[in-house]
Formats: structure tokens, sequence, C-alpha cells
């Protein structure tokens, strides 16, 4: 199944594997290591907007996103996921994130967005405020506002900080926790991809939980 557009169904793909083993004590201080990434982050994000107002015209006079346009900015939420999976955004992983804007295959935090061929002129104008607005809230909720790669605050961190309490005493992640955060994080992703007039598939209102995205009937259960 296909949008009109030529754009999969699920255009958002975010899938993540929880460590099989993780420090007991790394996670406090984290905030310190990711540091260097903030950094550089900084001035991706404005990067990612001023981008993001030169897509909106092009899609508004052409119905197309310039590639090399998508592409960087798929790369900087690419590095944001993998950072905010390293860090306070669901602490699953020790391996710390590479700076780079590539697909990176062999890190356990992995962000795939399927290139529209073709997007909406009239949905432009409209997607990324209007029509957002419900999930705006929503998100607003998990996050606790829109800051640096938008992890810092909300459901999502408060979850975190207890799982990595639970794995300093247990030597263990939990696993519905993981579940958890990680659905939290996949409906943060895609409302980011539409409001980035990324695609015009509107983001579900559904929390998918886990590290693979559901299967269903165009789309087998990924490992």
């Amino acid at each position: 199944m296909t949008t009109l557009a030529g754009v999969p169904d699920r255009p958002v793909r975010v899938t993540a594997v929880l460590d099989a083993s993780l420090s007991r004590w790394l996670w406090l201080v984290k905030w310190i290591l990711v540091i260097p990434h903030y950094v550089v982050l900084f001035f991706l994000w404005v990067g990612f907007a001023a981008v993001s107002v030169i897509a909106f015209f092009a899609i508004l006079f052409t119905g197309r996103y310039p590639r090399s346009l998508f592409d960087f900015n798929l790369g900087v939420l690419r590095w944001s996921w993998r950072v905010a999976y390293y860090s306070y955004g669901a602490l699953g992983t020790d391996r710390y994130p590479p700076f780079s804007l590539g697909e990176e295959p062999g890190y356990p935090a992995r962000l795939d967005i399927a290139y529209p061929e073709r997007l909406s002129r009239g949905l432009v104008l409209v997607k990324w405020w209007l029509l957002a607005i419900p999930h705006y809230v929503v998100v607003g909720f998990f996050l606790g506002g829109w800051h640096l790669g938008w992890w810092s605050g909300g459901l999502v961190a408060v979850l975190t900080v207890i799982a990595g309490v639970i794995l300093a005493a247990t030597e263990k992640y939990p696993r519905n926790l993981f579940d958890l955060i990680l659905g939290l994080n996949r409906w943060v992703l895609r409302v980011a991809a539409y409001v980035a007039l990324m695609t015009d598939t509107y983001p579900p209102f559904r929390l998918d939980m886990g590290g693979s995205e559901p299967a269903g009937p165009d789309h087998p259960q990924e490992p």
C-alpha cells in the first residue's frame, strides 16, 4: 500500500536494539559525555531550520522537496535520535554515538524516512502548524519543551531516569519500560518528520511500543 505520492504507508521508521549489557553507572555522566554532540547539534539545528524554510518554498512552487535538503534534514534527525538514544531519551546503549549525518546501519538506534517524490503544495501551508496542533499538545507532554534534539524533560525524561535508577539497582533495564520509552520516541519522530514537511502522511495517534516497527500486511516485523 502506498500513498498517492508514492511514499510507503509508514514513511517514518524508528528502530532500536537494547544493549544486552549496560553499565550500571555510566548513565550518571552521559550528560557530560554528550556535550560535544550538543555543541555540534546546536549549529545543525540552525541549519535544519534554514533548510526547512527553503524546502517550504520549494514544495509550495514545485511540489518537491529538494533531495539534497531532504537528506541533510534527515541526517540531523538521525544524529539527534542517536544522541537521544544514548543519553536521556532512552539510555538504551552505551555505544557512543558517531558524529555523522549518515545512516550508520551498525548503530543500535536507527531512523529512516522515505523520500517523497511529490508533496502536496496546499498541505505545506497548514500541516506544520494548524494540522499538527493536536500532536503538539501530546508531544509537549512527552517532552516538556522543544529544545536541542527535543529530549529535555517531560514524560520521556522521567521514564528514562526511572530506568536508569532501576538499572543501577538491578543491573537490568526493564523491557516493558524500554518498549514504552521507544513508543513515545517513535511518536515524536513521526511528528517531527511531518512538521518538517518531509512527508504528507499524517502521524497516527497510536503508541507503537517496542524497538521494532509494528508488523502489518505491508511491513513484516523487523528484527
